[in-house]
Order: C-alpha cells, then sequence, then structure tokens
C-alpha cells in the first residue's frame, strides 16, 4: 500500500512565449485551472500506474470550493482521500508559466497545506507493507515524524527534496536522511544537498554518490538524460530517457515519484521500477498540466529490465 503525505493544490497556469525575468511584465492570452500539489501528483501518479485501491494521501485542503473540487479529483483518479482533512485556511494554489519550450516557473502559495499534523495519519494502518511517499511543500516537523513511524512500523521512505526549501539546516537534512530510503532529487538539488552536508562538488553525480553514502539509495532525476541511481554499497546505475519533444514538463518529476513507488510496492526489482519511472516521466511531458499527461497503468507496459 502507497501512503503519500503530501500537499494539495490548484495550478492556474499561464502559457508565455518565455518566461518573465525579475521586473519584466508579459502576456498571455488566458489560463487553465488545473489539479497539482506534489503530494498530490505524486498520488495520482501513483494511482494511475497501480491496480485499484492501493494507494490513500493525508493531506489538508480549504474548506472551499478548490479543496472540494481537489477532493473529487482525486478519487476519480482512484486515489483513496478519506483522509484528507479541512483546514481554516484556503486551498493551497500554484501559479504556473509555461513557456515555448515547455519549461516552466512556479510560485506557490501554501494555505491549508501547511495545517499538516502528524496526527492526520492515525486513520492509517502503516505496517511493513507500506510505501510512504514525502515531500517538501508541507511542514518538515510533521513529515520528519510520520518517516519515523512508518520505518519504525518496518515500510519503505521515499523522500523527494523538492521544492528544495532556500534555507534548511544540515542538522535537518541529516535527520531526514536518517529516515529514508530513497531519496529522489534533482540535479540542482542533489549537488545542493551534498554541500549543506559538507561535499562542494558541481558534479550531480559526484554529489549523488556522497548522499547514498548517508545510507539511504539515491536518485538523480536528470531531464532528458534520465537517471542515476547511487546504490549505498558504492555501485551506481542508470537509465536513459526516450527522445520526446515536450509539451510541458510540470509534474514530469511527481510523476517519476509515484510510478517508481508503485514500481517497489510491487516488488518490481529496483532497476526495473527505476526504467518505468523514467518511461512515465517521458509520457508525462506530452501534454499540458501536471496530472493530464500521467500515463496509465496499460501506457506504461510492464517494463523488466534488469
Amino acid at each position: 500500500m502507497i501512503l503519500v503525505f503530501g500537499s494539495i493544490n490548484i495550478d492556474l497556469v499561464a502559457r508565455v512565449a518565455a518566461i518573465p525575468q525579475p521586473g519584466e511584465t508579459v502576456l498571455s492570452p488566458r489560463y487553465e485551472t488545473l489539479f497539482g500539489g506534489k503530494g498530490a501528483n505524486q498520488a495520482v501518479a501513483a494511482a494511475r500506474a497501480s491496480l485499484p485501491h492501493q494507494v490513500a494521501i493525508v493531506a489538508c485542503v480549504g474548506n472551499d470550493a478548490f479543496g472540494r473540487s481537489a477532493r473529487d479529483n482525486l478519487a476519480r483518479n482512484g486515489v483513496m482521500a478519506d483522509l484528507v482533512a479541512n483546514s481554516a485556511e484556503p486551498t493551497g494554489c500554484a501559479f504556473i508559466t509555461v513557456d515555448e519550450r515547455g519549461e516552466n516557473a512556479i510560485t506557490v502559495a501554501s494555505g491549508a497545506n501547511t495545517s499538516l499534523t502528524k496526527a492526520a495519519v492515525r486513520g492509517f494502518a502503516v505496517d511493513a507493507a507500506t510505501v510512504a511517499l514525502f515531500q517538501m511543500e508541507v511542514p518538515f516537523v510533521a513529515s520528519l515524524d510520520v518517516a519515523r513511524h512508518v520505518r519504525a512500523a518496518g515500510g519503505r521512505v521515499i523522500w523527494n527534496l523538492a521544492p528544495a526549501p532556500p534555507s534548511f539546516p544540515a542538522s535537518d537534512l541529516s535527520d531526514l536522511l536518517a529516515t529514508t530510503d530513497i531519496f529522489v532529487v534533482n540535479e540542482h538539488e542533489a549537488i545542493a544537498a551534498a554541500a549543506l552536508l559538507g561535499c562542494k562538488n558541481d558534479d550531480f553525480r559526484d554529489a549523488g554518490s556522497y548522499l547514498s553514502g548517508k545510507g539511504c539509495l539515491c536518485v538523480v532525476t536528470a531531464g532528458a538524460r534520465g537517471a542515476f541511481a547511487f546504490h549505498p554499497d558504492g555501485h551506481s546505475e542508470r537509465v536513459e530517457a526516450g527522445l520526446i519533444q515536450p509539451i510541458d514538463t510540470t509534474g514530469a518529476g511527481d510523476t517519476f515519484v509515484g510510478v517508481l513507488a508503485n514500481g517497489l510496492d510491487e516488488a518490481m526489482p529496483f532497476t526495473s521500477a527505476l526504467h518505468r519511472a523514467v518511461r512515465g516521466a517521458s509520457l508525462a511531458c506530452l501534454a499540458p498540466g501536471a496530472q493530464a499527461g500521467m500515463p496509465t497503468r496499460e501506457q506504461l507496459g510492464t517494463t523488466r529490465e534488469g
């Protein structure tokens, strides 16, 4: 069973020729209202890849129209949302600008996501079969407490250090890594995390290897170059991404994490799960919005490389 402890947002998306620079205003002919939040995205990606009733989310939304719509969207996508609580704060919103190449810039107003606490997990039976997903859009202390609870029960923890906080104490990162089985970062996040712990190196491969030395398996996503996995025993592997023409890269990283979690939940060999996650992330870039392009179980197939 996959447990996602994380955020739910509504995404307001504008498409522009080029992402504005500081002080610059650009015009977009319209905007779209889409479902997002890294927690919700990863839950939807995992649910689409999974057999029915295998993914639950613990989160907070506002007692507003956005919150009700977000709950309904999760249910339509096969995510169990019984543990999504109402907050006095409004539902979180993300303001996303997407350029002609499919690259994006995102500002998140956290809203109800700041209300999430470890108490919200009390209604979920955590055990050794639990694969838990965490990100950085909800309070860190609450996430850390839940991660420790999952590990104590014998479950596995996947932690995606995104969005990377602008200031994050080294002691908190050390605590995070100590509770994590699989640490997922992009190239920039890997370099920043390693530097925070004393390894200053501009090569994400060296950074990933260093982070895996803290006892977790470190996976570095590298866009069109695929993904690199650095194991605690010192060996590494790479899965290349297929050649695509991206429409929108929003949600690709969340798709990767959700599909990877599904593969591990179904006891796939790690390398097979990694191949499938890279394929899922590539497919997610072929449609606009964070969730619209997330692939189904049928689209992913049953990759068994390695």
